[in-house]
């Protein structure tokens, strides 16, 4: 049956066929792509057996640092070490402030907390759900020292503007580019532009080996101080800093954030295949929207064409829902319906940080006060209604299908799931 045929057929979920078959299309999600190469870099650094100091992560940074414009590369476990280090990196302190969007994984913000720093939030841009750099500037204190910004879902944020603030203000720009691996924003690579850039590889992100992160920077003196945090056993070797040199064998952190070995020998293959695995999904996602442009109630959270701004891996890609659009259908039974038609559907997102107990109450470490302020001179704390945009989007968030190969066909059924659950979602109201 053609999609066009789909369309017209009735709601699965009211009795009607389905028009989505998944058992047909098994690799079509399917990720990462692990290949017999993958397998035999993995065997050989288990054959070779050291694996805590294999020359195969630096061989991966070095990659890396290639792939991405950055002298400066650092493995990690995870993304949140990479995160962490770059925290520290930049100077954040205790007492300190680093601005950041609330709507984003919790690792962009949290670490600061065990620098002493708190996070101030500041609100999002409704179109890249990015945080918005009209609700930078007026946060800024004394106290401030960094911007944190991530790029969402691979939506490159507004680093011109950004990047001009934070010159203004002498402060340092981090990149969370978590979600945005091989992203450009006007030709540069995302996670380069800022001071420093860190980023997960984990599993289901756009470029996946396994439990992984990254932090790349220009600046030699962020990469040191990161280095000297997490990875004691590479001190001696990479610290020229006096003010480290003292400390060599022991990490200042308290921390050992060293890259899993596996996963960076499964980088090097990785890397040399994402260019083109990159591109095919960008086709794929990009022939998905398409085929929706113009329907009502559904936007497609990517940047307009010809804006100079590309979504890499497009890892968790997203539609914004309008419930007015379709009459006041509630968000849930719209996905209820497409999820009946067999495609693939979810309420995603992040809970707003701003509203989170673990920011607003959290005494972790037995101060007397919440952990976010305890070495605040103000309360930062942000209540309901603080960030109202963030607030309301948070609500509007619909993964969809996160496609890996373009197949015409499957896309073309998916597509027209969605298509048919918004054409008729009259029949809907009437039973909801």
């Amino acid at each position: 049956m053609n999609a066009s045929m789909i369309v017209d057929q009735p709601l699965a979920v009211l009795g009607g066929p389905r028009a989505v078959d998944r058992e047909d299309e098994p690799d079509l999600f399917h990720w990462p792509m692990v290949t017999k190469e993958d397998e035999d870099a993995i065997v050989q650094v288990l054959r070779d057996g050291d694996m805590s100091r294999h020359a195969v992560t630096r061989d991966f940074e070095a990659a890396w640092g290639e792939y991405l414009g950055t002298q400066y590369n650092l493995g990690t476990c995870n993304g949140t070490a990479a995160l962490m280090g770059a925290m520290y990196g930049v100077g954040l302190r205790r007492g300190d402030e680093m601005i950041t969007p609330s709507f984003s994984y919790w690792a962009t913000a949290l670490p600061c907390l065990n620098l002493g720093a708190t996070a101030v939030f500041a609100d999002i841009d409704e179109q890249s759900l990015n945080i918005d750099p009209g609700d930078i500037e007026h946060r800024i204190t004394g106290r401030t020292r960094a911007i944190m910004v991530v790029h969402t879902s691979g939506y490159p944020c507004d680093m011109d503007a950004i990047m001009a603030i934070a010159r203004k203000h002498d402060l340092k720009v981090i990149e969370d580019n978590s979600h945005a691996h091989g992203a450009r924003y006007k030709g540069r690579v995302t996670g380069s532009i800022g001071d420093v850039g860190a980023m997960s590889m984990m599993t289901r992100k756009s470029f996946s080996i396994g439990e992984a992160g990254m932090l790349s920077t220009h600046d030699r003196s962020i990469w040191e101080h990161a280095t000297a945090f997490g990875h004691y056993a590479r001190m001696r070797d990479a610290l020229t800093d006096p003010k480290l040199t003292p400390f060599v064998g022991m990490p200042l952190g308290g921390f050992k954030f060293r890259m899993n070995q596996w996963s960076s020998a499964m980088g090097l293959v990785q890397l040399k295949h994402y260019p083109r695995r990159m591109a095919e999904i960008d086709r794929a996602m990009t022939r998905f929207w398409d085929l929706l442009e113009g329907l009502p109630a559904l936007r497609a959270h990517r940047p307009p064409r010809d804006s100079g701004l590309t979504k890499g891996g497009w890892y968790l890609p997203l539609g914004i829902y309008d419930p007015e659009a379709l009459g006041g259908l509630p968000i849930e039974k719209f996905v209820e319906a497409v999820e009946a038609e067999g495609a693939a559907v979810k309420r995603t997102g992040y809970p707003a940080m701003h509203l989170h107990p673990v920011f607003t109450d959290a005494d972790v470490y037995g101060d007397g006060k919440p952990t976010s302020v305890a070495f605040a001179d103000r309360d930062t704390r942000q209540g309901p209604g603080s960030l109202p945009v963030t607030e309301r989007m948070v609500g509007r968030l619909v993964g969809v299908p996160y496609f890996k190969l373009d197949r015409p066909d499957a896309i073309e059924r998916h597509a027209a799931a969605y298509r048919k659950v918004i054409q008729q979602a009259d029949r809907l109201l009437k039973v909801t």
